[in-house]
C-alpha cells in the first residue's frame, strides 16, 4: 500500500485488500502477544521465586491494561474518524483530527504517570496483592509507568498509520519493540540479575522505540496523513466525537483492568496465590485469541470506514462478511485446540506443576465458549468502524459490566467449589454478550448503511 491508498481502499478486490492489511496486523498482534506475556515466561522460570513473581507481575496487569485502554480511547476513537474523512476527501480535517489525537495522548500520559507513582502501592493492594507477592509487584509496576508516554503514543497514534492502509509500517512498529524485547529479557533478568526489574526495564526500553518509529514515519513524507504543529491545539468539536467513539474500546481495555482486580481478589479469597497464578496464565491464553481476531479486525477497518464515508455499500458489506467468517474460523480452531489439550499453552508459562495442573483444570472452563468470540469481534468492532458510537458503547458495557462482573461474585453462592464458580462467570458471560451482538447487529446494519447512503444522496 502506498500514497495512493485511499483509492485502493475503494477500488481493490475486497479478498485481496484485507488480506494486505489484515495479515501485516495479525502478524503485528502475534508478535505484540509475545511482547506481552515473553516477561511473564521469563518471570514464571526465575529459579526458586517463578511463581511468587509471575503472580505478583499478574497483580500488575490491572494498571498495565488501563495505559493501553487510555491508547485506545484517542487512537481507535481518531483512526476511524479520520478514515471516514478521507473517504469523504477531506484530508485537511482528517489531519486535524491526527493533531488533536496526538495532543491528548500526551497530556493523558503525563497524567497517568503521576497518578501512577503516587499511588501505585495502594492500587496493587486492592488489587489483590499479597504480602509475598507485593514486592515483585511493586518493583514491576514503578519502572514499567515511567515509560507510559512511550507505550501510549506507539499504540494510539499507530492505528492513524494502520487507518491509512500502511499496514506493513504498523507491522513493524510492533515488531521493532518486541524483538528487542525478547532480546533485552534474558540479558537484563538473567545475565544482570535484574529480575522482575530487568523485565520492567526491557518493556519500556523497547517501547521507546517504537514510539520514535511512529513519530518518524507520521512526521516523514511518506505518510497520507501528517502530524503538524498547528493542529495540536485542543478543538472540543473535533476531540468530543474522537471520545464518545474511542469509548467503547476503551471500555472493553479499561474493563479488562476493573475484571482483573475482580477476578484476583475473589480467587485470592477462594483460592489463595495459586488461583491468581492460573488467572495470570488463563489472561495470556485469552490473548494469544483475542491479539489476532484485534489485527483481523484492524485490517478491515480502514476498508469499511473508508467505504461507509464514500457510501459504498455493497464494498462494506462484503468487507464484513469476510471478516466474520475469518473471526469465527480462527476462534474456534482455536477453541478446539485448547479444550483438546489444556496443558499444551499452560506449560509454556509455569514450570511448578501445582500451578499447571490448576490452570489447565481452569482452562477448560474459562474458555468454554471461546469459539464465540469469533463473532463478538467481528460484529462489535464494525459498529466501531462505521462510527456508531452508541451501540459499541452498549455492548462493550454488556458483557463485562452488566454480565461478567456481577457473575463473578454471584455464582460463587450457587456452588460448593467457589473457584470454579468464579471461572464459570467468563463462558456464561461470553454466549451471552455474543448472542446480544450478533442480534443487534443484524438487525441495525443494513438501516445504517441505507441510511448513510440516503444522506450521501441528499447531499
Amino acid at each position: 500500500m502506498n500514497q495512493n491508498t485511499p483509492n485502493k481502499l475503494g477500488t481493490e478486490k475486497i479478498s485481496r485488500l484485507l488480506f494486505q492489511l489484515a495479515l501485516p496486523a495479525i502478524t503485528a498482534q502475534i508478535i505484540n502477544m509475545l511482547y506481552n506475556i515473553v516477561d511473564r515466561i521469563y518471570i514464571g522460570h526465575i529459579t526458586e521465586i517463578g511463581t511468587l513473581a509471575l503472580t505478583g507481575v499478574g497483580v500488575c496487569f490491572p494498571i498495565i491494561i488501563l495505559i493501553s485502554a487510555f491508547s485506545c480511547l484517542i487512537g481507535m476513537g481518531g483512526a476511524p474518524q479520520a478514515s471516514i474523512r478521507m473517504g469523504e476527501q477531506n484530508m485537511n480535517e482528517a489531519e486535524r483530527i491526527l493533531g488533536n489525537c496526538f495532543a491528548a495522548l500526551i497530556i493523558l500520559a503525563v497524567t497517568l504517570t503521576a497518578a501512577f507513582l503516587i499511588g501505585g502501592r495502594t492500587l496493587l493492594q486492592l488489587f489483590g496483592a499479597s504480602s509475598d507477592t507485593l514486592p515483585y509487584a511493586i518493583e514491576y509496576l514503578n519502572i514499567y509507568v515511567i515509560g507510559t508516554i512511550f507505550v501510549m503514543i506507539s499504540l494510539g497514534l499507530n492505528s492513524f498509520i494502520s487507518a491509512q492502509g500502511f499496514a506493513k509500517i504498523s507491522m513493524f512498529t510492533v515488531v521493532i519493540g518486541a524483538v528487542i524485547n525478547i532480546v533485552l529479557d534474558p540479558i537484563l533478568i538473567f545475565g544482570l540479575h535484574m529480575g522482575v526489574r530487568g523485565a520492567a526495564l526491557a518493556t519500556i526500553i523497547s517501547q521507546c522505540i517504537s514510539a520514535v518509529w511512529v513519530l518518524k514515519f507520521l512526521t516523514g513524507k511518506k505518510t497520507t496523513l501528517k502530524i503538524h504543529i498547528s493542529n495540536m491545539k485542543i478543538s472540543k468539536g473535533i476531540l468530543m466525537p474522537v471520545l464518545a467513539l474511542g469509548l467503547s474500546p476503551f471500555i472493553m481495555q479499561s474493563t479488562e483492568s476493573l475484571l482483573s482486580i475482580c477476578f484476583n481478589t475473589s480467587l485470592q479469597k477462594y483460592g489463595g496465590d495459586l488461583a491468581v497464578g492460573s488467572m495470570t496464565i488463563l489472561t495470556s491464553i485469552m490473548q494469544i485469541l483475542s491479539l489476532p481476531l484485534s489485527g483481523l479486525t484492524q485490517g478491515a477497518q480502514p476498508i469499511i470506514s473508508y467505504n461507509f464515508g464514500a457510501g459504498n455499500k455493497e464494498r462494506v458489506k462484503q468487507a464484513f462478511r469476510l471478516l466474520f467468517i475469518s473471526c469465527v474460523a480462527f476462534a474456534t480452531l482455536y477453541w478446539l485446540l485448547n479444550m483438546a489439550a489444556p496443558g499444551l499453552l499452560v506449560g509454556v508459562f509455569a514450570s511448578d506443576q501445582e500451578l499447571k495442573d490448576m490452570a489447565s483444570w481452569a482452562l477448560r472452563i474459562y474458555l468454554a465458549t471461546g469459539f464465540m468470540m469469533g463473532i463478538q469481534m467481528a460484529c462489535q468492532q464494525t459498529f466501531v468502524a462505521i462510527g456508531q458510537a452508541k451501540i459499541s458503547l452498549f455492548l462493550a458495557l454488556l458483557r463485562k459490566i452488566i454480565l461478567l462482573i456481577p457473575l463473578i461474585y454471584i455464582l460463587p453462592n450457587f456452588f460448593a467449589d467457589k473457584v470454579f464458580a468464579v471461572f464459570l462467570a467468563e463462558p456464561i458471560s461470553d454466549f451471552i454478550a455474543a448472542s446480544t451482538t450478533f442480534t443487534l447487529f443484524q438487525r441495525r446494519f443494513n438501516k445504517m448503511l441505507n441510511k448513510r447512503e440516503a444522506l450521501l444522496e441528499k447531499q
